[in-house]
């Protein structure tokens, strides 16, 4: 895949699109949270929590409040006893799985290129 060159309104933009992208997703936990409810469809808080390696319960609870607030994720509370709570990807948040799939082939990629199979 090459870069093409742009005209410089178009690049603008372009680089506004990435910024916005980036303010949304950034950090060290956003894309594997997605990602671990990507694969599974809906996800509980502790099921998030013991996917990702290292994160505490209060920044997973922060960083899904931001996917919420960002309209990523859906929140469901469920009439459990006791309270289950579950997460699972909105329509619009749906629309990065193409995303996280070609992380997952880039990532799987890069690992052969650094460390060999």
């Amino acid at each position: 895949m090459e870069c093409k060159p742009r005209i410089e309104k178009e690049h603008k933009k372009e680089m506004m699109a990435v910024q916005d992208s980036m303010d949304v997703l950034s950090g060290k936990w956003k894309i594997s949270i997605i990602s671990s409810i990507c694969y599974y469809n809906k996800r509980r808080f502790s099921d998030i929590l013991s996917d990702i390696d290292g994160i505490s319960n209060k920044m997973l609870s922060k960083e899904l409040k931001e996917l919420e607030i960002n309209k990523l994720v859906k929140r469901t509370v469920l009439d459990t006893q006791p309270v289950t709570v579950q997460y699972e990807l909105t329509a619009h948040g749906l629309t990065l799985k193409t995303l996280i799939n070609n992380l997952v082939e880039w990532g799987i990629q890069h690992r052969k290129e650094i460390v060999g199979n």
